[in-house]
């Protein structure tokens, strides 16, 4: 039994795969710029694993420059097709 999971199997500690839930993601309505916490904001210097919700009250679209208000929660079923065309 695995002690850390409580479960029949190996002893070896899950892995973390990096995979992350879609609605952590956020994506700009003006401009369609997807934040994603694993990445951060490296212009805005938001480091990598910073929750959406934890972005300072003055972040702004790192591309468009509009406020956090301008964001909503990404969808993994939006096809990249259905997006208008990013220059």
């Amino acid at each position: 039994m695995n002690p850390s999971t409580g479960v029949d199997g190996p002893d070896e500690d899950p892995v973390d795969t990096g995979a992350r839930p879609a609605d952590s993601r956020m994506e700009c309505r003006i401009c369609w710029y997807l934040y994603d916490p694993a990445e951060g904001d490296p212009i805005g210097q938001v480091r990598p694993d910073t929750a959406f919700d934890d972005l300072p009250d003055n972040w702004r679209c790192p591309r468009c420059d509009s406020d956090k208000s301008s964001f909503l929660r990404s969808s993994e079923t939006l096809a990249s097709t259905d997006r208008p065309h990013q220059p």
